[in-house]
C-alpha cells in the first residue's frame, strides 16, 4: 500500500493535513493554500502522493512524489 498526505476541509472551519489512513490532523490552517503548501513538502519529503481534496470534501486533485510504478511513454 502506498503512502498518503491529504489535505481535507476541516468541518469546523479551516483546513487540514493528514496521513492517509489518519484521523487526526498533522498541521491545521486557516485556508488551503496553506494547508497544501504544507502537506507538498511532507509529501516531498517522505515521496508520498498528495490527495486534495475540495470543500466538499471530493478529491479534487492528485499530486504524486513518490516512486511512480508506471512507465508512460510519451
Amino acid at each position: 500500500m502506498s503512502k498518503t498526505h491529504h489535505v481535507v476541509p476541516n468541518p469546523e472551519g479551516g483546513w487540514d493535513v493528514k496521513k492517509g489512513g489518519g484521523e487526526k490532523s498533522i498541521k491545521h490552517t486557516d485556508t488551503k493554500q496553506e494547508a497544501v503548501d504544507i502537506a507538498r513538502g511532507i509529501s516531498k519529503n517522505q515521496q508520498s502522493e498528495l490527495v486534495i481534496h475540495n470543500k466538499d470534501g471530493k478529491i479534487g486533485s492528485k499530486d504524486s512524489h513518490g516512486n511512480d510504478p508506471k512507465e508512460i511513454k510519451g
